[in-house]
């Protein structure tokens, strides 16, 4: 069956929680709290950088996590590439913020526009829409 989402102290979480980077030049944290609003998520973000939050995602820490970068910030591969392969080995999915698979064939950067998203399988596809519904105010 699907895997069930556990708190670090390995019990079921009742109330999901969100992750986003903790530097605000890495992610506007504006707009992970409008979809998180979207989303009825009430309780503060986990904030963290690096892969950690990947880990964090795979754990079960949290069931999800955005980080939707300033215009004109490039994200490069080596920041997501070894993190969105741990999620997915743990049945995670990782895409951009529209929900297109992440292409780290391209070279240095990802080619990604409104962000990037990592969710549990059940809530990945209301991630996005929630993430849509929010850009495309």
């Amino acid at each position: 069956g699907p895997p069930l989402l556990l708190g670090a102290n390995g019990k079921a979480e009742t109330s999901p929680r969100f992750m986003e980077s903790f530097e605000t030049r890495h992610s506007r944290h504006e707009v992970s709290a409008a979809v998180a609003q979207k989303l009825g998520v009430e309780r503060p973000s986990l904030k963290l950088d690096s892969q950690c939050k990947y880990g964090a995602l795979a754990r079960g820490d949290a069931p999800m996590f955005m980080r939707f970068p300033p215009k004109g910030y490039k994200e490069k591969i080596w920041d997501h590439a070894a993190g969105a392969i741990i999620v997915e080995e743990a049945g995670g999915v990782v895409s951009d913020a529209r929900g297109n698979a992440l292409d780290f064939s391209r070279g240095r950067f990802l080619e990604v526009e409104e962000g990037i998203v990592a969710a549990t399988p059940d809530m990945h596809k209301k991630l996005v829409d929630a993430v849509q519904s929010v850009l495309l105010k």
